[in-house]
C-alpha cells in the first residue's frame, strides 16, 4: 500500500497576502523634509505630484475621498505618507498632518498611520511625537549600509545612525520597516551580502526592495550619461532581489514590495534601469520555479507526482510568457508532476504530494 507523502517549499508568501482587505490612503509629500538630492532621487518625477506641498485640508479630503470611494465594508485603513523624510519635517508641520488623520482614528475609520523617513532625522523628541499621534509604523530609508555606498549616492549619513535608528525605533514598540535598494553605484555583491546580513541583524518587522532606476533630473542620470554608470539588467535585478527575498523569508521577515510602483510618471521618466510593471512578480516566479525544482528532484525519476499551489498563483508558477514551464521542459521536468489549486495553500508555496 502507498503512503501519501506531503512535502512543501515556499516561494514565500506575498507579503499583502498576510493583511486580508487593508486599505493604504497615500498622501504624498514629494521630498519635503529632506535637505539631500541622493543620486538616484527625483521624488517629483516618480509621484507625479505638483511642487504645491500639501495641507491639513488635504489630507482630509484625500482621506474621505478614499474612504468614500472604498465603502462600507469592514477593512483596515492605512494613512501612508510617501514621499518625502517625515521626521524631517519642522515639528509644526508634522503636527499639522498628522493632526488632521486624528479625527479618523477617533472614528475607528482609519486604524493606523504609516510614514518614512531618514535614519538621523529619528530621535526620542520625534518618536514620542508620532507616538502621541498614533502612528504605527516608520520606515527607514535605509538603501545600504555600506558607508562608501551611501557617500556615493550622497545619503548624508552613515551605516551606523542606520543602526542606532533602527534600535531607537524599536524601543518604541513602533513597527520597523526598512527599505534597500539594489545596483546603487558602488555596490558589490559582497556588499549588498553584508548589508543584507546587518539588517536581517536589526530584525525589522517588514521590507521594501527596490532596484535603481535612473530618472530624468536625478544627478544618476548625468553620471550614467556621461558612461560613469552602468544599472543592473533585468535579469540580474531579478537574480539578486530573490537572492534577497529568500534569505529574508528564512527568517521570517516580510518583504511587502520589490520594484517601484508602476506608473505613467514614472515610466515617461524612466532613462535606464530595471524596471518592469512586474517586478515583483517576476522575482516570486523565479522563487516558484527553484522551489518547484527542488521538490521534483526529491522523488525518483518516473514516480508520478501532484504539485499543489494557491489557485490565484498560477501565473506565478508559469512565469512571465511561461518562461517556468519553459524551463521546466528543458530540464525534463515538464512531464513529471501534474498541478492542481488549493485556495488554502499558502500564497507563494507549492506543495508536492503522490
Amino acid at each position: 500500500m502507498r503512503t501519501s507523502v506531503r512535502r512543501e517549499a515556499a516561494a514565500p508568501a506575498h507579503g499583502r497576502s498576510l493583511q486580508k482587505k487593508l486599505l493604504v490612503i497615500p498622501v504624498f509629500i514629494p521630498h519635503e523634509g529632506c535637505p539631500y538630492c541622493c543620486s538616484f532621487c527625483n521624488q517629483h518625477q516618480i509621484s507625479g505630484q505638483s511642487a504645491d506641498p500639501i495641507d491639513a485640508t488635504g489630507v482630509g479630503q484625500i482621506v474621505e475621498t478614499w474612504l468614500d470611494r472604498s465603502g462600507a465594508g469592514a477593512r483596515q485603513v492605512q494613512v501612508a505618507f510617501y514621499g518625502g523624510s517625515f521626521t524631517g519635517l519642522p515639528l509644526q508641520r508634522q503636527r499639522s498632518l498628522l493632526g488632521a488623520v486624528q479625527p479618523y482614528l477617533r472614528q475607528g475609520r482609519v486604524q493606523e498611520i504609516r510614514l518614512s523617513t531618514r535614519p538621523d532625522y529619528i530621535d526620542s523628541e520625534r518618536l514620542t511625537l508620532l507616538k502621541e499621534f498614533g502612528v504605527g509604523v516608520v520606515e527607514l530609508g535605509v538603501q545600504s549600509l555600506d558607508d562608501l555606498v551611501l557617500w556615493q549616492a550622497g545619503r548624508g549619513h552613515s551605516a551606523e545612525a542606520t543602526m542606532k535608528a533602527a534600535e531607537l525605533i524599536k524601543s518604541y514598540q513602533f513597527t520597523l520597516g526598512i527599505q534597500l535598494m539594489l545596483g546603487l553605484p558602488g555596490q558589490s555583491f559582497a556588499s549588498l551580502r553584508r548589508t543584507l546580513a546587518q539588517v536581517i541583524a536589526l530584525r525589522p518587522n517588514l521590507i521594501r526592495l527596490y532596484p535603481v532606476l535612473v530618472l530624468q533630473g536625478s544627478r544618476l542620470e548625468s553620471i550614467y550619461r556621461q558612461g560613469q554608470f552602468q544599472p543592473l539588467s533585468l535579469h540580474r535585478a531579478v537574480l539578486q532581489a530573490s537572492f534577497m527575498k529568500k534569505r529574508f523569508d528564512d527568517h521570517g521577515i516580510r518583504v511587502v514590495r520589490m520594484g517601484l510602483q508602476p506608473g505613467p510618471e514614472l515610466e515617461a521618466s524612466l532613462v535606464a534601469g530595471p524596471y518592469h510593471p512586474a517586478f515583483g512578480e517576476m522575482v516570486q516566479a523565479r522563487l516558484m520555479f527553484h522551489a518547484t525544482r527542488r521538490l521534483l528532484a526529491s522523488v525518483s525519476a518516473g514516480q508520478p507526482v501532484h504539485l499543489v499551489i494557491n489557485e490565484r498563483d498560477q501565473s506565478v508558477f508559469r512565469g512571465l510568457h511561461s518562461a517556468n514551464i519553459k524551463r521546466l521542459r528543458q530540464l525534463g521536468l515538464h512531464n513529471r508532476f501534474t498541478l492542481q489549486t488549493d485556495p488554502d495553500q499558502p500564497r507563494g508555496t507549492v506543495r508536492l504530494t503522490e
